[in-house]
């Protein structure tokens, strides 16, 4: 009895296996999907007009700023060329752009910030050695700046909602394109704020000179004409008796005849 008895029962985890496999499949599901519609819609149209706001409450002013960002023209991929953006504008809104605490810009830049921390979910981190790689100095001004990083924020968003995983792509063959020879790129010399400097060292000797000949030229003509004017006294002392003879006969003219 207890043998056949034995033989008839279940193994005690034989039911269980399939219901626990099938509830891990849920759950794997529902958490793809919480994570698809967490990336998807991160970035909201608020986030857009709070950035728009940012930009449209700049000073215009043609003071340039100095910020490292990702250099387009060598990151011709879009995917890593925002990975790689979007990196440096977490930097950027820590480091460069501050305002007055309990300002509206301020609580913008604390709301970009908390936005920003929430996307790393969506991203993945390539290699740390090529961090620096296809990262160009810019000198532009803060409403460039500002237009730039809107700029990521409203491609980033784009992609998302083509595709939540598209951030997960490996970009490290691209990064180590640009971190080779020959592909570093030279700051570009026009908008390099040291160039008035140089301008003006190269202008002040250069007007120095010009001061220098006309001030030359001048004393050279005074003195010129301070040699001629004694002349006519030399030549009196040199012929008395032209002199003398000149003025009987002026005497004699004068005398009625």
């Amino acid at each position: 009895m207890t043998t056949r008895g034995a033989t008839r029962r279940c193994p005690p985890m034989a039911w269980l296996c399939p219901w626990l496999l099938l509830i891990f499949l849920v759950v794997s599901r529902s958490i793809a999907e919480e994570i698809s519609e967490h990336c998807s819609h991160m970035i909201g149209n608020g986030h857009l007009q709070v950035l728009q706001h940012l930009i449209d409450s700049q000073m215009e002013t043609s003071c340039h700023i100095a910020f490292e960002f990702a250099d387009e023209e060598q990151l011709k991929d879009p995917v890593c060329y925002l990975k790689k953006a979007f990196l440096l504008v977490e930097d950027i809104m820590e480091d460069t752009m501050r305002f007055r605490d309990e300002t509206p810009n301020a609580r913008a830049i604390v709301q970009l910030q908390t936005l920003s921390v929430r996307l790393k979910s969506c991203f993945t981190k390539d290699y740390e050695k090529q961090d620096k790689a296809c990262v160009r100095t810019f000198y532009e001004t803060p409403l460039q700046l500002m237009e730039k990083i809107k700029n990521v924020f409203n491609e980033t968003k784009n992609l998302l909602e083509e595709d939540w995983t598209i951030f997960t792509k490996n970009c490290s063959d691209s990064f180590a394109k640009c971190s080779s020879p020959g592909h570093e790129r030279q700051p570009e010399r026009t908008s390099n704020p040291q160039i008035p400097g140089f301008v003006f060292h190269l202008l002040v000797p250069s007007i120095i000179l010009v001061l220098l000949a006309v001030g030359g030229l001048l004393f050279y003509r005074r003195r010129r004409r301070s040699r001629q004017e004694p002349q006519p006294m030399d030549s009196l002392m040199r012929h008395p008796e032209s002199s003398s003879v000149t003025q009987d006969e002026d005497r004699q003219v004068e005398l009625p005849v």
